[in-house]
């Protein structure tokens, strides 16, 4: 079953009272690897947020994350999807919504269900889903700088 997502954006008319700017189905799907589908909800750039306009900041191009940004996506993993073992130069914050899901860290495995949430730090992770369901996370991806242990640098890969 294909990630079906409700995206309710708010603004502002012209007079400044405030208004529903898209209420939608969200369309904006990629997959970036089997098994694997994901919505972005909404973008920014810059610190503080700038939250003038109407553009649909869903569209703008991003890689996992965005520099100097942040990024809400919402992401569906299907039981038995491929690996990605990767880090991120950012703060994470993720909320199972559906399902269960395994977090694979370096030498430790961390089970998650539904209403579980996660702060993630810039360290390196991959998510597998071992159950029978689909499992949807939402995450917020704030830019920061490369986490540095043991005297490295750990920069962003995968």
């Amino acid at each position: 079953m294909a990630l079906q997502l409700r995206r309710v954006v708010t603004g502002h008319d012209e007079n400044g009272r405030a208004v529903v700017l898209i209420d939608e189905i969200a369309t904006n799907l990629v997959s970036a690897r089997p098994g694997a589908t994901a919505s972005v909800v909404w973008t920014t750039e810059g610190f503080p947020v700038d939250n003038n306009g109407s553009a649909d900041q869903s569209r703008r191009q991003t890689s996992t994350t965005l520099p100097n940004g942040t990024v809400f996506r919402v992401l569906e993993l299907a039981p038995g999807n491929a690996p990605r073992n990767h880090r991120t130069d950012s703060i994470d914050y993720a909320v199972v919504m559906k399902g269960e899901i395994d977090m694979e860290l370096d030498d430790t495995t961390v089970h998650l269900k539904a209403g579980d949430v996660l702060v993630q730090r810039g360290t390196i992770h991959n998510w597998v889903n071992r159950g029978t369901e689909p499992c949807v996370i939402a995450f917020v991806l704030i830019a920061a700088e490369p986490v540095t242990a043991g005297g490295k640098v750990l920069h962003a890969q995968g």
